[in-house]
Parts: C-alpha cells; sequence; structure tokens
C-alpha cells in the first residue's frame, strides 16, 4: 500500500516513535493510520469536505480555480468578498462578471496572511466585483489555495526529469519522509513510497565491519554524495541509521530496522533510500521536465499539526495491536485506554491552529 494524499506526519516519524521494524506489512498499517490522522484534522484532502475536520482547514496548497456568489448575495458590502473555508495563499487571476481584475486593484485581507480570508476591492480604483449576467458564481479566482505553502529545502535531484518519470532519483532522503509533498520549481509531487538507490559510495577497501554491534565506525570509499545524519543506509542486507558524519567516517547504529547484525568487506557497496515513487503534477501542478540538480524542497506543516497527526496516528497503531481493548489500572480501576493524552494537544492545535467561526457583517 502506499499513501493517496497529504500527510501531516510520514511513515518514518511514527515508525521511529514506536520502534516498528521494517515490513511492507507494518508500512500498510501505518499509512493507514497516518491517512486517517490527517483526515480527522482536515475533514479528507479530496471531495467537498473543505472547512471540516477538528481544525476546519487543510495545511497544503492546492492550484485551482474557484468560483463565488457577488459579494451583495452574501449580504456585505459589495467591494468585500468572504471566502469562508476557501482560505488561500496567493492569486494568479481574479475575474468579476467576465472581467479581469488587475491585482493592483484588490487586497488580500487579512495583511498579516495567507492564508487570506477575504478580498477587499481597492476602492480608490475604478475595478469592482460586479456581477455580470447573474450574481451565481460571478466571481472566479485562480490561485494557490490552503493554510500557506511553506517550503524547506530538503536535497536536490539527482538525475534530469522528463514529464512522466514517476520514479525520482534525489542526494538525501533524511529529510523527505513518505506522506510528505515535495516541490521542484513550480510542480509539486506527492511521496507515495521511498526505494533503495546506489549511493555510488562504498565501504572503504582498506576497511570491514565485523558481525558486532559495537562496530560502527565506516570509512568511506569517496564523500562525493556520501549519506548523512538520520539517513538510513544499507548494506548487503544489513540496515544501519546514520547518527554521525566526519568527514570520509560514518558513524551508525547497527541492525537498524530489524535487520541482522553481520559483517562486511571492504568494497562492499551502501545504498540509502533515495528514489522516491511520486505522484507527478500533485494538487493542481503541471508535470514538467526539471534539470539534474534542481532543489527539492518539502511543504512545511506547523508544529502543533504534525504532532497531533502523529498522535492521532499511534493511538490508532496501538488500539489496533491491541484489538482495540487496551485498558489500564486492575480491578475496580480499570478503564479503557482511548488517548486521553492528546486533549491538551488537541486543545493547543485547536487555539492555535482551528479555523474560527465569523460572524457575516452587512
Amino acid at each position: 500500500m502506499a499513501v493517496t494524499r497529504v500527510c501531516y506526519c510520514t511513515r518514518e516519524m511514527v515508525k521511529r516513535a514506536l520502534d516498528i521494524k521494517e515490513t511492507a506489512r507494518t508500512d500498510g498499517q501505518v499509512d493507514r493510520a497516518i491517512e486517517a490522522a490527517s483526515d480527522a484534522i482536515d475533514g479528507g484532502a479530496t471531495g467537498g469536505n473543505r472547512g471540516a475536520g477538528i481544525l476546519k482547514r487543510r495545511f497544503f496548497p492546492q492550484v485551482e480555480t474557484r468560483t463565488f456568489d457577488w459579494p451583495n448575495s452574501q449580504r456585505a458590502r459589495s467591494w468585500r468578498l468572504w471566502l469562508d473555508q476557501h482560505e488561500l495563499v496567493d492569486v494568479t487571476t481574479m475575474t468579476a462578471g467576465g472581467v479581469t481584475i488587475p491585482s493592483g486593484d484588490y487586497f488580500l485581507r487579512p495583511d498579516a496572511g495567507p492564508p487570506y480570508t477575504h478580498v477587499e476591492i481597492n476602492l480608490g480604483s475604478s475595478s469592482a466585483f460586479s456581477s455580470g449576467a447573474t450574481h451565481q458564481r460571478a466571481i472566479s479566482i485562480a490561485g494557490v489555495w490552503g493554510y500557506g505553502a511553506d517550503t524547506a529545502a530538503a536535497a536536490t535531484l539527482a538525475e534530469e526529469l522528463d514529464g512522466n518519470e514517476a520514479a525520482v532519483d534525489v542526494t538525501d532522503s533524511a529529510l523527505i519522509g513518505v506522506g510528505d509533498l515535495v516541490q521542484v520549481d513550480s510542480e509539486r509531487m506527492l511521496v507515495t513510497s521511498k526505494s533503495m538507490l546506489d549511493t555510488g559510495v562504498n565501504i572503504d577497501a582498506g576497511d570491514s565491519l565485523t558481525a558486532a554491534a559495537s562496530d560502527v565506525s565506516i570509512t568511506m570509499s569517496t564523500t562525493t554524495n556520501a549519506p548523512t545524519v538520520d539517513e538510513t543506509i544499507l548494506i548487503d542486507s544489513e540496515r544501519m541509521l546514520v547518527v554521525d558524519v566526519a568527514g570520509s567516517v560514518l558513524t551508525v547504529k547497527r541492525a537498524w530496522d530489524g535487520s541482522v547484525l553481520a559483517a562486511h568487506a571492504g568494497g562492499a557497496g551502501i545504498y540509502a533510500p533515495r528514489t522516491l515513487a511520486v505522484v507527478r503534477g500533485a494538487y493542481g501542478t503541471t508535470a514538467a521536465t526539471h534539470s539534474d540538480g534542481g532543489t527539492v524542497a518539502r511543504h512545511v506543516v506547523p508544529g502543533l499539526v504534525r504532532d497531533f497527526a502523529l498522535g492521532l496516528a499511534l493511538v490508532q497503531l496501538l488500539g489496533e495491536q491491541a484489538g482495540y481493548a487496551r485498558t489500564a489500572g486492575t480491578g475496580e480501576n480499570q478503564r479503557e485506554v482511548t488517548g486521553r493524552g492528546l486533549a491538551q494537544l488537541r486543545k493547543d492545535c485547536i487555539a492555535a491552529y482551528g479555523r474560527k467561526a465569523r460572524i457575516r457583517g452587512v
């Protein structure tokens, strides 16, 4: 199974929290849990549930054209258009009654946004929200919708991409997880799984590893494309976690992800999960060609939202493992465990990021 939507925490975060070993079966279980947690937060990534969910907003960008009734049908001022659950990050084009409104003729509000909750005509301009033949769907806005579109550099492309390739090689896998939304140039891609890629780095010919958990230093043949801290590597059939890099020497945790401790000879190849299986042209963007070495940026989810999604996913996984019969205490004090530890995190999330109700003014 692969994820089918942007998730607010990644497969790797959940597995690290529970120290879950690497198997296809547990990967599918984890993916279901993080998708369910993300759906609970925003009401679902597709369909007509915008504004539903615990926080009543979506924390990923969507490129789309949306239409609205002429503002007077909202019983409000005709120069102010409330967007309600359709929060806006940026505008490409805006038309009213079929007439384009120039970017200098409107304001996106609040000034501290995004997200922008309403649009106002600049009353010093000659533009207006006109209705045209009918007030229904008279206003059309093309742009980026959602809570925000912040990104952080995570890797670079290790190959040139055409517009169709769905397996993307990158130079570093430590910061990109399954369920992440990544961006190259103006194209967004949904990461649905990761697989191993030869880094081109080997154990130095004069070095080797014994089958001992205390043997944790690896001298590399080259530092070009070397593994990075927190990246999982594969040598023969043993996985290891990179915990430090000093020049040409890696320090690792052995037998990672439930793999078996083994001896490895000098010259053995070092692999890392740097091939990303992706959905190209995700969330309204267009699949395009990209140059080798292009920046791969990761969409940034607010920290509280990420942690809340992680907590919800963990509760589901632990519940499944116990057949939804987890209890605490004994005898008359025995009670069902229902994830009460999430209560404060939920309150903090709603206070900081929950979309508040608005009383419509005239």
